[in-house]
């Protein structure tokens, strides 16, 4: 978890540098960042299996090192398409990665202690969020874009060792049945086309009816993994744990928060840098603010649900990370590098309130034995929402440029502005499932 969050965050913060380095637009970049979250939607549905399968600690080692080597690749990079097609392959490690490590957790950890080990289980990826933009900076302003990548070689193979030394597969783990090879291609093509298709919209590459006709095929794609899998015993995905409210209300109820969290990160070191003027290392400075505002979390989590309960916490935590949003469209290059910095670190506090709320609530009733199901439908939803996130910041820039009869090759400040309010009214959607909870809900989790 600390790998995949440095590995993005460092990226944000030196998208303008790559850009010039391939002599590509800055917003073009967004198709490296997408590909590795679109591959680690489509390989996702099978970490479950191969983790049952095969063993979760051989598995983890395995997406680790898959990892690492993608990310050697892309420091190799020469042009855009290679970097995506690298990031591709950096996404499948990735893919394992984290549900992978979820899974052991879940399976580990008794309820009781479930706040308290999900709180530590998210101080990983803070430090990694930390030290991506500072980390970014540095490494822009010193040497070459290409170390962002390489700087992740020490590490994979410091996450091998420990895992080799620290982890045992559980011995309770299921032994799956044989794996579902057409359910696994319905759901990759239709995730594939369905992403891809919203990807490529205003970028003039495929014809307009060729883009609905992808789409089409990729819902239709998609609804009959849905109706096939309802008829078996053992289906990749077990889309019949949405059945269970906490679940559904983690999943889909969390979608439109994660939507914002992926543009966000996305959106703030491109306007910091090209509407602003600032150096990558001042960029990465400032935009460090969420990451520690999310650490700063740990501090007051348990506090806070054993004060308020799961449901006000999420309702209340969702209202402040929209009106912080909404907020980082009112920075201008005058404001002072202070209070953006404090505005940014209140905005990761709320927000990492609501994760690891959602992340320790949306598991707390789901069975043991279908564990593997829920870790791996959960990053799905979360990478997915990622992606979309991406896609959209890039989506919004590119149109309120279009509008202002600016180019997207050199969006100005003004351009930024209204996709922060965009992504900050999209995150009260998830208003409509945190109110339907009850309120004593996860009282024993604490």
């Amino acid at each position: 978890m600390f790998l995949q969050n440095l590995d993005t965050s460092v990226m944000a913060t030196a998208l303008p540098s790559i850009a010039r380095a391939l002599d590509v637009q800055a917003l073009q970049l967004n198709l490296a960042i997408t590909s590795y979250l679109l591959s680690l939607a489509v390989f996702l549905p099978m970490s479950g299996w191969l983790a049952d399968r095969f063993g979760a600690k051989r598995i983890f080692c395995v997406a680790v090192a898959a990892f690492s080597l993608g990310s050697t690749l892309c420091g190799l990079a020469q042009s855009l398409p290679q970097l995506v097609v690298f990031r591709v392959l950096q996404g499948l490690g990735g893919a394992m990665m984290l549900p992978v490590g979820r899974l052991i957790l879940l399976r580990s950890v008794p309820p009781a202690q479930m706040v308290a080990a999900m709180v530590w289980f998210t101080v990983p990826p803070a430090f990694g969020r930390l030290a991506g933009p500072l980390v970014g900076g540095i490494i822009v302003t010193l040497t070459s874009w290409r170390w962002i990548f390489l700087i992740n070689i020490p590490f994979g193979l410091l996450a091998i060792a420990g895992a080799m030394y620290f982890l045992d597969d559980l011995p309770d783990e299921p032994r799956p049945g044989a794996f579902d090879f057409p359910g696994f291609v319905l759901l990759a093509f239709g995730l594939t086309a369905l992403l891809g298709s919203l990807e490529l919209v205003g970028k003039s590459i495929v014809p307009t009816p060729a883009l609905w006709a992808m789409a089409g095929l990729g819902a239709l794609a998609a609804l009959v993994y849905h109706l096939r899998s309802r008829n078996r015993a053992e289906p990749l995905i077990d889309l019949s744990i949405l059945r269970f409210p906490t679940f559904r209300a983690s999943i889909i109820g969390g979608m439109p928060l994660r939507i914002a969290i992926g543009a966000s990160p996305f959106l703030l070191p491109l306007m910091l840098q090209l509407g602003f003027g600032l150096s990558a290392l001042t960029s990465g400075a400032l935009t460090m603010a969420t990451a520690l505002g999310s650490l700063a979390t740990r501090a007051v989590m348990t506090w806070a649900i054993r004060t308020i309960g799961f449901r006000s916490l999420l309702i209340g935590a969702t209202c402040l990370t929209c009106v912080c949003y909404v907020s980082y469209g009112s920075f201008r290059p005058s404001t002072p590098h202070v209070q953006i910095f404090i505005t940014l670190l209140l905005g990761g506090l709320v927000n990492s309130m609501v994760m690891v709320a959602l992340q320790t609530l949306g598991f707390s009733q789901i069975p043991k034995p279908r564990m593997s199901h829920a870790a791996t439908l959960n990053s799905m939803a979360q990478q997915l929402s990622l992606s979309l996130g991406v896609t959209l910041g890039a989506s919004l820039v590119t149109l309120v440029a279009w509008t202002n009869g600016g180019s997207a090759q050199q969006p100005s400040a003004e351009d930024f502005y209204p996709a922060f309010g965009v992504v900050g009214a999209i995150t009260l959607f998830s208003l409509f499932f945190f109110i339907r909870l009850s309120r004593d809900e996860g009282a024993g989790l604490h």
